[in-house]
Formats: structure tokens, C-alpha cells, sequence
């Protein structure tokens, strides 16, 4: 038994050694098989893919992109979407009015979409919904501007976060990288930069020490400058010293024209002034014929003597804001000499700021303003 066992246990190493050595082949040649064979570009490919990871000297834009696009969008983003204007898709800087039905505008849009309707003789209307709205219509929804104010917005020096309601203190007054001027600008520094380089350039700035003969010359222009300003206020000034003076609110109602493609006008109606009937007339755009299609808009008027005089009647004359308006209007003074053959002015421009604030007369159902006449005696 000993020598069957001792048998047994020589033979089983000789029996299982060929097995285990041709599973070991086996399994070698199906190794061999997979790498050689069809299954082997298949590993391969595996490690191609795990080596296409993202590429670290890839642009960080695409990243981001991509990281966004399979991410739910941050709340700031979201609301974005929310609260920004139906017109022109930005979130209102000032006042959001909405109407009837809830959809927002901000103050711009919306006095633009008056102004238009009123020069295309239309009922303005929102461009969401098509209702009617006007200033009587809408209102102004203080919920949604208190929102937008808190709001983060990106500070356009130093690219940091900064609530809406703050961000405009923060570029005037604290941002480091704000853009400044050296305060020799006065006399003649060209220099502009961020604040915090502006300490090291004014202490090095060659300006303070030019001689006075270099100085002249800007102390010239600087001159010139302050008396066309003082001009204007020393040509008020003498007017208020005249005898006769007469001033007036007057109020622009709105007209068209009988022509086949009516245009829009304006007209006061009649007026007393130093006991003489007057009228005022204003056009747009000195009567362009589509001034809708227009980005640039002005206003220009003409004054008219409707009463018979026996002598020429030498006047001068300005328009300023009326008491309840708040459009910005630089007042300018215009001459002329009337007389029963020469009774109407020809059209002086409105001394308003910008198109913005003729959109805003334009989109008030009348335009009030103030008259002054000043008669000069001879």
C-alpha cells in the first residue's frame, strides 16, 4: 500500500503536471489569440481610449463649455434668463416696467416702444403679448428691480463679482484698476492708467516742473474754453436786464400732415407774450420721411408772430425744461427781428443731450417747455 500510495503520489505530480502545463498554454495561447486575433486592436483601442483623457494644454474656454453643458445652470444664470428685458434681452440698469400681462421692460425699451408708436401714429404695444400699453397702462414692478440690483455683475476693471447695487461705487470710488487720470491733466498730462499706479506716476510726472513759457500755450486753450462757457451765462444775464420780458409755459400737442405718407408735427397753440400772439411749431428730424427707422433722433422748432405789428420787433429767445419734466435741455439763446413780411423764425435745433431724452418727449403725450422772450429796445 505504501508503495501504491508512494506511487499514487509520484504519479499524481506526473498526471497534473501536463494538465496544469497545457492550461497554462491554453490559456498563453489565448493570450497569444487576443493579442495577435481580432480581440487584440480591441485592448489596444481600450488603452487608446483611457489615454484620450482631457488634454491639460487644452484652451480652459472648452473645459468650461463643457462642464456647463453637462451641469444644471447656476441660479444667478437662471434668473438672468427670468428678469432681463423682453426688447432687448439685458437685465434693466434703472427702472423694469411690465405690462398687463406681467412681461418686463426695462425704462429704455419701453420709452423707445412710445416714441416709435407715436411716430408711426400706432398703439404702441408688447412685443411679447401684443397688448396696448402706455404710461397710464403699465407700472413699474419694484420687486423685480430689487432683485436685478442684487444680482452679482462682473466689474469691467479688476473682473471681480460685485452686486448690481453696489458695482457703480465700486468702479467710480474703490476699484484698484480703475481707469484714472494724472491730476496735472490740467495742464497738460496725457497720462491715463489704473489707480493703483497713479501714486508712483504722479511722483514721477515731469508736468509740475515746466517752465512758464511751456505753460502758456494750454493756459490759452484752458482760457478759451471758460469763456465760450461764461458766454452763455453773461448773455442771460444781460437779458434779464431788459425792460420788457415775458415768459410762458407753452405745451407741443402732436399733428399730422395732409400728405399722402403723413408725417408727424407738433404745435402750441396760440399765446400771449409782451402783448403780442405767438406760436411755436416743432418737426423731427427736420420732417425725414421714415425718422422711426432712425437711431438718431432731434427735434427743431420754429417761433411765429401772429400779430400785426407797425414796427420790427427785435427779440431774443430760449427754451428750457418745463417745471414737471425731467428732460436735460442746454439753453441756447436765438436772435431774429420780426416784422409783418418776415413773421416766422426758421427751424432751430432743440438743444436736448442725446436721442434718449427726444425719446422721452416724444413718448409724453404732450411736450411741455418754457418760453422766454426778452424784446430788445432801440
Amino acid at each position: 500500500m505504501s508503495s501504491l500510495e508512494d506511487r499514487g503520489e509520484v504519479g499524481v505530480p506526473v498526471a497534473t503536471a501536463p494538465s496544469s502545463s497545457s492550461a497554462g498554454l491554453g490559456v498563453g495561447a489565448a493570450g497569444a489569440g487576443l493579442e495577435a486575433g481580432p480581440g487584440g486592436p480591441g485592448v489596444q483601442g481600450g488603452q487608446e481610449q483611457a489615454d484620450q483623457e482631457p488634454d491639460p494644454d487644452a484652451p480652459p474656454k472648452k473645459r468650461v463649455r463643457l462642464l456647463q453643458e453637462g451641469e444644471a445652470g447656476k441660479l444667478e444664470e437662471r434668473l438672468y434668463v427670468v428678469l432681463c428685458c423682453t426688447v432687448c434681452l439685458d437685465l434693466p440698469k434703472a427702472s423694469v416696467y411690465q405690462c398687463t400681462n406681467g412681461h418686463l421692460m426695462c425704462a429704455g425699451c419701453f420709452i423707445h416702444l412710445l416714441a416709435d408708436a407715436r411716430l408711426k401714429e400706432e398703439q404702441a404695444t408688447c412685443p411679447n403679448c401684443r397688448c396696448e400699453i402706455s404710461k397710464s397702462l403699465c407700472c413699474r414692478n419694484l420687486a423685480v428691480e430689487k432683485a436685478v440690483s442684487e444680482l452679482p455683475c462682473e466689474c469691467s476693471f479688476c473682473l471681480k463679482l460685485f452686486p448690481r447695487s453696489v458695482l457703480e461705487r465700486h468702479q467710480k470710488e474703490e476699484c484698484q484698476d480703475r481707469v484714472t487720470v494724472c491730476k496735472y491733466k490740467r495742464i497738460g498730462c496725457p497720462w491715463k492708467g489704473p489707480f493703483h499706479e497713479l501714486t508712483v506716476h504722479e511722483a514721477e510726472c515731469c508736468h509740475p516742473t515746466k517752465t512758464g513759457n511751456e505753460l502758456m500755450g494750454i493756459l490759452d486753450e484752458m482760457d478759451q474754453s471758460h469763456r465760450k462757457e461764461m458766454q452763455l451765462y453773461s448773455g442771460i444775464f444781460s437779458l434779464l436786464c431788459f425792460e420788457k420780458i415775458g415768459f410762458t409755459e407753452v405745451q407741443f400737442r402732436p399733428y399730422r400732415t395732409d400728405d399722402f405718407i403723413t408725417r408727424l408735427y407738433y404745435e402750441t397753440p396760440r399765446f400771449t407774450v409782451l402783448n403780442q400772439t405767438w406760436v411755436l411749431k416743432a418737426r423731427v428730424n427736420d420732417s425725414e420721411r421714415n425718422p422711426n427707422l432712425s437711431c438718431k433722433r432731434t427735434l427743431s422748432f420754429q417761433l411765429i408772430l401772429k400779430s400785426k405789428i407797425n414796427s420790427a420787433l427785435e427779440c431774443s429767445y430760449l427754451l428750457l425744461k418745463g417745471p414737471y419734466d425731467d428732460v436735460k435741455i442746454k439753453p441756447v439763446i436765438y436772435h431774429y427781428v420780426f416784422s409783418n413780411d418776415a413773421n416766422e423764425t426758421d427751424y432751430m435745433p432743440l438743444p436736448i443731450i442725446d436721442s434718449i431724452e427726444c425719446n422721452k418727449l416724444l413718448a409724453a403725450k404732450n411736450i411741455n417747455l418754457r418760453l422766454f422772450i426778452f424784446q430788445i429796445q432801440k
